[in-house]
């Protein structure tokens, strides 16, 4: 049988129990022998938010008796704040659902009757009933005070060896099939069927209710040291002696900057939803940090991609040097480049985590930092380069290398530089061309092969063709793009991410050399492309020169395209026409256009498969998600990406806790 909640105006007449009755029916319940007593397993959905700001969106409940489930009620639940997209995204459940859905004092009367004389079973309980306590107060009701019985304690006393207690591996482990989650009736369900595999060694171990709430109830906790508190109790005994409004901040990518009263900057931060990462530095769960007591002023840039945001702030965070950001936002310690500076006499290939500033020639970024160093080893066994590190030492002898004619031997002084610098040049040559330079490599190795052959050097040419196999090993393992940075100038866009705005990067020369908002002026776009393409260097120059204050910039170029490699990108080396241009613009545009669509149309598959096990209508769902980004219900809006706008944070009397 399935309850439905809907208008029930005889539930509002119904007879609430005084405060003694309830806890006389309280203390029978907890004398009331296991296989005996009526339980509800139940579970709810909210707006993902913290605190008071947290609402129920939808709960789910399922009668169980005798180890079977019986009766079942649903309900979404109407809430005063909208729904973010992140939580519509994660859920399923919509603006316009939640819209048409009762009202939470209807749903929680028939929750409360249905609750009434039976123990609450839920999983990791003390969060579903801390949002039904906060939601029945909310609405002026009593909470029922029903004994809660959670099945992750419980399978943490019953189950010891199961390592993972999350809903859906305990239900994975006692061979339960989940056919939905993050739904409400559907993980209340799964936990009710969790409990019933379980009930048996729960009967076992106790007789009644009272001895099965001993058996999960929480071991004794040791008091941690004062430095080791946890965040809340951090931010409950740190509180601010304001609140800050941040209402006026868009929900599109970009960068903020907190400020104190006299325009300081404090604090750089960026995010793909300004005002839900500037807000969540002030969240009573997070341990807040010592600038946060001085903000009085955000000023933020609004960008159209992540990308945008990541190098905007990279920027603005070397120009304000603000006191809160300790240092920037760590490397991918999987990625890594072959450099070889040229500034230096005898160059040679280092393997690194980020390209070489000054005059280099940087190949990458590249994963798999193992055999990188292995290919960088066969280069140098292959060309005769050195195999030292930067600093030259002077010898009498060949070195080990040297001697097997793997090393030219620059270290005894009477080698001519130029000889050298032929053989490096041909080397770095490889990677200068078009594409991945992988095949010119196994390709070169091959021709030496068949020199040697063809000379009757058979020893040379079965050594030459091991390393050729072990090369071929090597280059299959090796991930990234085999070729100089500042070899391949393009365009790139990266897109926002739920608008079909782009922000446009010129790569040329090994460098960022322009950045922003791409225009719908074809001719503005060619102008720029031009002047990008004119600091881009000499064509076929071994290398290019990188400004040290750009490293970084470069690398969080490179490790964002390296996760992301469905970036649209148009290569410049020809320059591109204006009509070119427009064509790559707009098949940009139709690939990121049908990525939004196909985004789209997996949530409403979520929705409709969801709409199964709830009250709520879904007919007629539309996406919630204004064109420009911001969420509904909002007066933000977004602002250009060169264009900083300030808004001054409201600050009121915070209340006196109690």
């Amino acid at each position: 049988m399935r309850l439905q909640c809907g208008s029930q105006p005889e539930c509002n007449t119904a007879p609430k129990p005084s405060e003694g009755t309830r806890i006389k029916l309280r203390m029978s319940l907890l004398d009331q022998p296991l296989l005996g007593t009526e339980f509800v397993a139940v579970d709810t959905e909210t707006n993902g938010l913290s605190a008071e700001a947290c609402e129920l969106t939808e709960v789910g409940a399922v009668l169980v008796g005798g180890g079977e489930l019986h009766d079942t009620f649903e309900s979404l639940v109407r809430t005063n704040m909208p729904l973010g997209r992140g939580i519509q995204r994660f859920t399923g459940i919509t603006q316009q659902m939640i819209d048409r859905a009762p009202a939470p004092e209807v749903v929680l009367v028939s929750l409360e009757r249905m609750l009434r004389g039976r123990v609450l079973v839920a999983h990791n309980a003390a969060f579903d009933r801390r949002v039904l306590r906060q939601a029945f107060t909310r609405v002026g009701l009593d909470w029922p005070e029903a004994p809660v019985i959670c099945t992750a304690a419980l399978a943490r006393s019953l189950l010891p060896l199961q390592r993972e207690r999350r809903l859906a591996a305990l239900a994975d482990a006692l061979g339960i099939e989940v056919r939905l989650a993050h739904r409400a009736l559907a993980d209340a369900e799964t936990c009710g069927r969790i409990f019933c595999a379980l009930f048996g060694r729960l009967c076992a171990n106790a007789a009644t209710v009272a001895d099965a709430l001993k058996l999960v109830a929480p071991a004794r906790r040791r008091a941690s040291a004062p430095g080791r508190r946890r965040g809340r109790e951090w931010a409950m005994t740190h509180r601010l002696p304001f609140e800050l409004e941040f209402d006026g901040l868009p929900t599109d990518p970009g960068v903020y900057i907190f400020r104190d009263e006299r325009g300081k900057a404090l604090y750089v931060g960026k995010s793909v939803s300004i005002r839900t990462r500037a807000r969540a530095h002030f969240a009573p769960s997070t341990q807040r940090a010592a600038w946060t007591s001085h903000a009085r002023i955000v000023d933020y840039q609004a960008t159209c991609s992540e990308l945008g945001a990541l190098i905007t702030e990279n920027r603005l965070i070397k120009q304000l040097r603000p006191p809160g950001n300790v240092r920037l936002s760590a490397a991918d310690d999987r990625l890594c480049y072959i450099r070889c500076r040229l500034d230096i006499a005898f160059p040679v290939l280092e393997v690194s985590r980020a390209p070489a500033a000054g005059r280099a020639v940087n190949i990458g970024p590249l994963k798999g930092r193992r055999w990188v160093g292995e290919l960088v080893e066969q280069l140098e066994s292959l060309f005769s380069l050195r195999h030292c590190g930067r600093a030259l030492p002077r010898r009498e002898h060949p070195s080990a290398y040297g001697q097997m004619g793997r090393c030219m031997s620059p270290c005894l002084g009477d080698l001519d530089p130029n000889a050298y610098r032929r053989a490096l040049d041909g080397a770095m040559r490889l990677f200068l061309g078009e594409g991945d330079a992988r095949a010119g490599l196994l390709e070169h190795v091959e021709s030496q092969m068949r020199a040697a052959a063809a000379d009757q050097r058979y020893e040379r040419a079965a050594a030459l063709r091991r390393r050729l196999t072990r090369l071929g090993s090597i280059l299959e393992r090796v991930e990234g793009v085999l070729a100089a940075t500042h070899a391949r100038p393009r365009l790139v866009l990266a897109p926002h991410p739920t608008a079909l705005r782009f922000d446009a990067l010129w790569i040329a020369g090994g460098r960022l050399v322009d950045f922003g908002e791409l225009s719908d002026d074809v001719g503005e776009l060619g102008a720029r492309t031009a002047g990008a393409l004119s600091r881009a260097g000499r064509v076929g120059e071994l290398g290019a020169h990188l400004p040290p204050d750009e490293v970084d910039e470069l690398r969080i170029i490179h490790t964002y395209m390296a996760s992301h490699p469905d970036l649209p990108e148009l290569a410049l080396d020809p320059a591109p026409s204006e009509r070119r241009l427009s064509e790559f613009i707009a098949g940009a545009r139709d690939r990121v256009a049908a990525a939004h669509s196909t985004a789209a149309h997996s949530i409403t598959t979520a929705q409709a498969k969801g709409s199964a096990t709830t009250s709520a209508s879904t007919e007629g769902a539309s996406d919630t998600t204004a064109p420009s980004g911001a969420s509904r219900r909002t007066n933000a809006s977004a602002i250009e990406p060169n264009r900083g706008d300030c808004a001054t944070l409201v600050t009121r009397p915070a209340a006196r806790s109690r």
